[in-house]
């Protein structure tokens, strides 16, 4: 069985080595991104939630841009939130910006009452692009 192929962006693998994980994993033409979250560069969390959610998509554009895909490359998004009903409003004006035009991914919402300091976490499943 082959090793796993990592996806690091570049400048923040030191975080990934900290946690003891991949930023993503190419497998055939697919690619699978661990949870991003609001974290700046020192791994701390962005506290304005509308930023911390920016710098989510962010790292997670990073991540994708790694592997030389964007978001139009995204099938199917998960997202973790502490306080759904709360943040949605803040979310997904960010949401709408970032995802594109349609067809849109698949996306599942998850209520979860810890995420280690931060309030939002996405990962995703890309296919990525053909030469």
């Amino acid at each position: 069985m082959p090793k796993r192929d990592a996806v690091f962006p570049a400048g923040r693998q030191s975080l990934y080595e900290i946690n003891r994980y991949s930023a993503a994993i190419r497998s055939g033409d697919l690619l699978f991104v661990s949870g991003q979250v609001g974290s700046r560069e020192d791994g701390t969390p962005e506290p304005v939630f509308e930023k911390q959610v920016q710098r989510a998509f962010d790292n997670l554009k990073a991540v994708l841009a790694a592997a030389g895909c964007n978001f139009d490359d995204v099938v199917d998004v998960t997202t973790f939130h502490t306080d759904p009903e709360a943040q949605w409003e803040a979310l997904n004006a960010i949401r709408l910006k970032e995802i594109g035009e349609q067809p849109y991914p698949n996306w599942t919402a998850v209520g979860v009452n810890w995420l280690a300091g931060f309030d939002f976490e996405i990962k995703v499943i890309a296919r990525i692009p053909g030469p």
